[in-house]
């Protein structure tokens, strides 16, 4: 390809316009009033507020945002017609087409989104956007790599559908396990407050307290919470203060070995064991927090509640309301669980670990494919804007 490409740095060509919080909000669409897209409704396009254009940055579909503020700094998609929300901003540049500008920036998500500004709530560091170098191409080459990409991506998309379907029906094999381990009980069944000195959920304290990345305490939510007993502390990690910690928050003061569950969802059936890694933790209003009585072994206990039979009991008793779950603290108390020797329910996860076992390396294996596909997303547009996208090909 011979075409004449000129050079520019992003920001000689780039406009940006931020959003602003809007003086009049709803939460029903109000007469004059738009969708507000905020960074549920950008990034998933769940629509819960609505706004006055006056005096707003206004976007249509289609429209190029980027994410601002907050962990996803750097991320870049299509908008819906609406209010620009105050975290994000509307992006165009001069001789650039939309999904070419596009696909650029998300070539430098890594860089932009480690290297945010600010403590507390993280921003978009601008400078190294608009520093930013790239070859401008004519119109007619710009699609043509658009169009290379995208079918690359599309070929790369089947790859990742089939391994996450591979990863579902593992799901499924996991709750015939926890069904041969508990349905053929025989145990006396016990409240589940009877067995722990208690059992409380947390709460969420002043933004002002939680700072993200680094800090004194570990703060978990519930997107820190898994499906196989572990917690995830490496997604979007925050923490709170020690005075919060021990003052604001003190019931819900957690501990390695307390078993951790979500009471609000879908999904449900997230159930976490608070590992060593810090000595103290603490967790938001959105999780129960289970501490064991000797008679009761933490992981038995945690297998049960991810098994899919207590999940739909505890839902059944749950509220629901336009399809998001809440479990109160009552139903969790009133949980019934079989109850045999603790040396039972030890040989009991001895054998449900012993089988998961061999699925938990298949997992892996996906994972790691995942993650791989991940990389190879970003390997086709480093070439896609180096020149080398024609010859690549997904492995």
């Amino acid at each position: 390809m011979n075409s004449k490409r000129t050079e520019y740095e992003l920001g000689t060509i780039l406009h940006m316009e931020k959003g602003k919080k809007p003086k009049k909000q709803s939460t029903e669409m109000a007469d004059g009033f738009l969708p507000y897209v905020d960074i549920k409704a950008f990034e998933k396009g769940i629509v819960d507020r609505y706004a006055s254009p006056e005096k707003c940055v206004l976007c249509d579909d289609g429209d190029l945002l980027i994410v601002c503020d907050g962990s996803r700094s750097g991320l870049t998609g299509r908008s819906i017609k609406g209010v620009v929300g105050s975290t994000l901003s509307k992006i165009s540049a001069d001789g650039l087409t939309t999904e070419y500008l596009r696909y650029f920036i998300q070539s430098k998500y890594t860089l932009l989104n480690t290297q945010k500004k600010g403590t507390g709530t993280p921003h978009l560091n601008v400078q190294i956007l608009k520093q930013s170098k790239l070859s401008v191409p004519p119109l007619l080459e710009q699609e043509r790599i658009v169009a290379r990409i995208e079918e690359l991506f599309s070929e790369l998309d089947k790859a990742v559908e089939t391994l996450k379907t591979t990863k579902q029906q593992l799901a499924v094999y996991r709750q015939v396990v926890l069904k041969e381990a508990f349905d053929s009980s025989n145990a006396p069944y016990s409240r589940l407050e009877d067995l722990c000195f208690f059992i409380t959920k947390g709460t969420t304290p002043p933004k002002a307290t939680m700072t993200s990345g680094v800090g004194e305490i570990p703060f978990i939510k519930v997107y820190n919470l898994t499906f196989d007993n572990t917690l995830d502390f490496s997604i979007d990690p925050t923490f709170v203060n020690k005075d919060t910690h021990t003052k604001f928050l003190e019931r819900s003061v957690t501990y390695p070995g307390d078993v951790l569950m979500n009471i609000v969802g879908p999904p449900m059936g997230k159930v976490s064991i608070v590992p060593e890694l810090y000595p103290e933790w603490n967790i938001n209003q959105a999780i129960a927090r289970f501490r064991c009585l000797n008679e009761l072994y933490n992981k038995y206990l945690a297998y049960f509640l991810g098994y899919s039979d207590t999940v739909d009991k505890m839902k059944s008793k749950a509220k629901a309301t336009a399809g998001q779950f809440n479990l109160t603290l009552k139903i969790c108390r009133d949980i019934q669980i079989p109850v045999p020797s603790t040396k039972e329910q030890k040989r009991i996860v001895f054998e449900i670990e012993a089988k998961l076992s061999q699925q938990q390396k298949i997992v892996d294996i996906i994972n790691l494919a995942l993650q791989q596909a991940e990389a190879m997303r970003q390997s086709i547009l480093k070439q896609a804007f180096e020149g080398g996208c024609e010859n690549a090909k997904p492995k």
